[in-house]
């Protein structure tokens, strides 16, 4: 009766062409859907391990709400757990298959195989109840416990569409029995689990005689999928709304829009259920009250399970054949990682011979990405901070040479030092010249200066390449504790026997710097020069420091009776001469000294009058430590000043020769010594038999990581060959073959295919598919005939 009712209510009679691309269009789908849960049963070998979404279609509803109903309604058996209390308690992947008919063996038509009993079949329903019952207590315990690890059931009937499905546990408010006190929260996460990813359509059950617009399942549906783009509502219980009620604006979309529409059913009853009311005879009593409701005329597309079916099947072709470019390049991409993965911990060696072999390419490979890490020619190079080689060159650069500019060779020397080391030097007699004594003494202890941070930049560089070798094959080696920790000693004391050359060198730099002052060189200052920046520089200060009293008296003219230009030889008479400069003002003070005698004596000359009234005259004792005036003479200021040019000029010559030298050292000593003997090293130190064994012991998580590795391996090889058995036509999708124009039910649909494929012209079952032969790549030429001559280009 349904059957002729669904007729009526399509089109006319389709064409020959129409009828061609409806047997086109079901072959594809029959074979997309069946490759897609081949797909899932390969991915559930991976468990929650798996990062590849599958399309699918995830009923979604709260506890009561009719969901069991409509799933067994859709298979047309009784077969799913039952109560007054939560019934699904793990989740449930149900796919149907559709299989043709046998005449010959009606009783063996339709059986259900699970994942967990691979190579069984379940010929009688009941004992697949039995199964996923006995199959949840496992899992999630016998005292309404929940668990989120899936069943995976396959049913294959003539009566069915290829759909997979997956079933949720309920939504539930009061936790009963082993359940949590967060049941509800728990429960939730777990659905959102799975309707939050896109490849997902989600199946929103709310039932008629509740108030629809605060549905569990609508509520969530719309957290995960806001647009509505990717969610079908299902209207259970429309028979038993109060009376004066329907449910017509909700089918129409009018209260809460989907894209892809509602569907409207009628569930069995607890009572229908009790007295063994057949799917049947119930999907019957539903065509007749569609049939009978004004409410609902008009409105066949929205109404009855063999609509949802239907709908449930065309939605999840094209929601396939859209996602298929993307699963595949996903799971190109991932097998190529977990490919490479596996390369890195390689095979299991256990042969003298083949242990051999892999220690030597570990240690050569080892040295190999060292090299490469120093010189920057790494493959895995840093976008976000200096690295390997990159982090030497700042070491010299920005910090050694850095800092060596910024210090001052006088910073630490007063002007008082450099005055108390010339009058030391002159000994008993005034000097004529500048002494050279003072200049290198102290131009000796700033150089001296310069060793401790040429071995602090040893330091840094020893650990920078303590630091790469670190890093080096620092994953491959995860899998050789051992022999990781003995490289890492090995390499540790070839480093430091390195750096201790280096550090000899450097000490010897220094050394020979101080052993011999070399004041010919090109770029030393000189003395002429010197002399004459240093009056220049007098001059300037004594320009600068000159104060005029408030009688007008110059302040120097008050320490000094005699002005500087009355002096001979003073900086005024314009001599410009080192030498001369120096003999000059030698005089000045040996005549000074004259005069100041002779003035002396005048005073002191005792008149004979008084030569018995004055004693004996008496020194004082000289102090313990002895220090010249306190008071400067020009002459002093004008030796200082020459001292501290001098010292400047020979301390900047000396220190660019250490910039120049220190890393060139590092570099020979150090650096470049390693990059070329640390392979022979390794090899002298590791490469012996009785090490083999112990050195190449793999512990017990490597292992297992290798064969889960390799399990991954195979599960997306398996995957990816699957993927190579979509038929041409879904590829087409993947070409841009088909539009997404959508028809009166608000499905996608292929150009060009008649209106006709949504009703059931044939006088078929609504659950039954147009026979069609599946297409099949090639394996030799790549190629398939299309699904019929007449095909036009838009796809049929």
């Amino acid at each position: 009766m349904a059957e002729d009712h669904y007729s009526s209510a399509s089109s006319a009679a389709p064409s020959a062409a129409a009828t061609a691309a409806a047997a086109a269009a079901a072959a594809v789908g029959s074979s997309v859907i069946p490759i897609v849960n081949k797909l899932q049963d390969i991915f559930a070998q991976l468990g929650s391990s798996s990062t590849i979404d599958l399309p699918q279609v995830a009923v979604v509803g709260s506890q009561s709400s009719g969901k069991s109903s409509v799933l067994e309604a859709l298979v047309g058996r009784d077969f799913l757990p039952r109560g007054s209390d939560i019934c699904t308690r793990r989740p449930l992947v149900l796919q149907l298959v559709h299989q043709p008919r046998r005449p010959t063996d009606a009783e063996a038509d339709e059986w259900g195989e699970f994942l967990h009993l691979s190579g069984r079949r379940f010929y009688d329903f009941r004992e697949i109840r039995r199964e996923i019952q006995a199959e949840t207590d496992r899992e999630a315990g016998g005292n309404k416990g929940v668990s989120d690890r899936q069943i995976r059931l396959k049913i294959f009937s003539p009566n069915v569409l290829n759909i997979t499905l997956v079933d949720l546990p309920g939504i539930t408010k009061v936790p009963v029995g082993d359940q949590p006190t967060d049941i509800e929260a728990r429960i939730r996460t777990m659905i959102m689990s799975y309707i939050r990813h896109k490849t997902c359509i989600i199946l929103a059950v709310s039932p008629a005689n509740a108030d629809l617009a605060n549905s569990d399942a609508l509520q969530m549906a719309r957290v995960a999928d806001p647009d509505g783009s990717r969610t079908i509502g299902v209207i259970t219980k429309l028979d038993i709304m109060d009376r004066g009620t329907d449910a017509r604006n909700f089918l129409l979309g009018n209260v809460i829009p989907l894209k892809l529409g509602y569907v409207g059913v009628v569930n069995r009853s607890q009572q229908d259920i009790n007295s063994d009311l057949s799917i049947k005879d119930a999907l019957a009593r539903e065509e007749k009250f569609f049939r009978t409701q004004p409410a609902y005329h008009g409105l066949t597309q929205y109404c009855g399970i063999p609509q949802l079916a239907k709908k449930l099947n065309q939605i999840l072709v094209q929601h396939i054949k859209t996602v298929l470019p993307g699963l595949k390049s996903r799971i190109s991409s991932q097998l190529t990682a977990v490919a490479k993965e596996l390369a890195v911990y390689g095979d299991p060696v256990d042969s003298k011979a083949g242990q051999g072999a892999k220690l030597l390419s570990i240690l050569a490979k080892y040295c190999e990405a060292f090299s490469s890490m120093v010189e920057g020619k790494n493959e895995d190079i840093s976008t976000i901070e200096l690295s390997g080689g990159a982090r030497i060159h700042y070491i010299f650069q920005s910090i050694f040479v850095k800092s060596l500019e910024e210090v001052d060779p006088c910073e630490d020397v007063t002007d008082e030092d450099i005055r108390m080391a010339i009058q030391n030097a002159t000994g008993p007699r005034s000097a004529l010249f500048v002494p050279e004594v003072p200049f290198e003494v102290l131009v000796r202890r700033q150089i001296s200066r310069l060793l401790d941070p040429s071995l602090q930049c040893a330091q840094f560089i020893y650990d920078e390449l303590v630091k790469m070798s670190h890093r080096c094959l620092a994953t491959e080696l995860q899998q050789f504790p051992i022999l990781r920790r003995s490289m890492d000693e090995v390499i540790g004391k070839f480093l430091r026997d390195g750096l201790k050359p280096a550090e000899s060198m450097i000490a010897h730099i220094i050394e020979m710097e101080e052993d011999y002052i070399n004041t010919s060189h090109p770029n030393f200052i000189g003395g002429s020069k010197a002399v004459e920046l240093a009056q220049q520089q007098v001059r300037s200060a004594k320009m600068s420091s000159s104060v005029v009293r408030k009688d007008g008296v110059d302040a120097d003219k008050v320490v000094r009776p005699a002005s500087e230009a009355e002096r001979p030889g003073s900086s005024g008479s314009g001599s410009t001469s080192f030498w001369n400069s120096i003999f000059t003002s030698n005089e000045d003070r040996t005549h000074a000294s004259a005069k100041d005698n002779s003035a002396n004596r005048s005073y002191a000359v005792p008149t004979p009058n008084l030569e018995h009234s004055f004693s004996t005259i008496q020194l004082r004792e000289p102090p313990v430590v002895l220090k010249p005036s306190e008071h400067q003479s020009e002459q002093e200021a004008l030796e200082i000043a020459i001292t501290k040019l001098l010292l400047k000029s020979y301390y900047n010559i000396v220190r660019k020769n250490v910039e120049d030298f220190i890393p060139k050292a590092i570099m020979h000593f150090l650096v470049n010594h390693t990059k070329r003997a640390l392979h022979n090293y390794l090899i002298t130190k590791l490469y012996r038999d009785d090490l083999l064994e112990d050195l190449l012991k793999e512990p017990d998580e490597i292992t297992i990581k290798r064969k889960q590795i390799r399990e991954n391996l195979k599960v997306l090889q398996q995957a990816y060959k699957t993927l190579d058995e979509i038929p041409l036509d879904a590829e087409a999708v993947e070409r841009g073959g088909y539009s997404l124009d959508s028809d009166v039910i608000g499905l996608p649909r292929a150009h060009g295919l008649s209106s006709s494929l949504h009703g059931f012209n044939d006088g078929s079952s609504p659950y039954s598919t147009p026979k069609q032969s599946r297409s099949r790549r090639s394996n030799h030429s790549g190629e398939q005939p299309p699904f019929n001559t007449n095909m036009s280009g838009n796809g049929f």
